[in-house]
């Protein structure tokens, strides 16, 4: 008579050597994703930082010049304030929270005015997009409304998180329209103080 044999069974203690080298294993790749998760999220954050240093210089050109509707219905043409210096607020308009808060603070700073400085914030926005932010945040300087021309002179655009629009950047113009400062800052805010300080110190004031 033939007898089958039967194949050897892996005694339980194998099996459990086994199991254990298995989820070994697993917690290696496991630790081994998390290192290199994090070493992603730390680059990220190096990436971060070093897109939000602002950026600027002195400049001494033409300004160049135009004219755009405001969110007030009227329109305003900067030629039309030589005599005095303007700082051009370019920034994302409509759904930017901190863009808003930052010309709210500029509007509580006297110094502006004393220095009798005027400040333009610009939109890519018409003004039914724009004007809900400046209800929420009590800003009540009529904003300029441009359709990318302005911006693109000014080449503003893509200084930001958005490729086809402004960033969060201030062009200073002297009283005789004369460009004579810009800054960009990715940050999404400047001290009013220190823009201040900035454009004061240009303009010899």
């Amino acid at each position: 008579m033939t007898h089958k044999t039967r194949p050897p069974h892996r005694s339980r203690r194998a099996q459990f050597r086994e199991e254990r080298r298995q989820h070994a294993r697993t917690r290696r790749r496991r630790r081994l994703l998390a290192v290199a998760g994090g070493l992603v999220a730390v680059a990220l954050v190096v990436v971060g930082l070093w897109s939000a240093v602002p950026s600027g210089g002195d400049t001494a050109t033409a300004a160049p010049d135009f004219t755009l509707p405001t969110t007030e219905g009227g329109s305003v043409t900067l030629s039309s304030l030589r005599g005095s210096p303007v700082i051009l607020y370019f920034n994302e308009g409509a759904g930017c929270g901190s863009c808003t808060v930052q010309m709210a603070e500029i509007e509580k700073n006297p110094g502006f005015a004393a220095a009798g400085i005027t400040v333009l914030p610009i939109v890519m926005n018409s003004a039914e997009e724009i004007l809900p932010d400046l209800k929420t945040y009590g800003v009540t300087t009529p904003y300029l409304l441009d359709d990318g021309t302005v911006s693109a002179a000014y080449n503003v655009l893509g200084k930001g998180m958005h490729e086809g629009l402004p960033g969060h950047g201030f062009v200073l113009v002297d009283a005789d329209g004369v460009q004579r400062w810009y800054g960009n800052y990715p940050s999404m805010w400047l001290d009013p103080a220190d823009l201040l300080a900035e454009s004061t110190s240009r303009l010899g004031s």
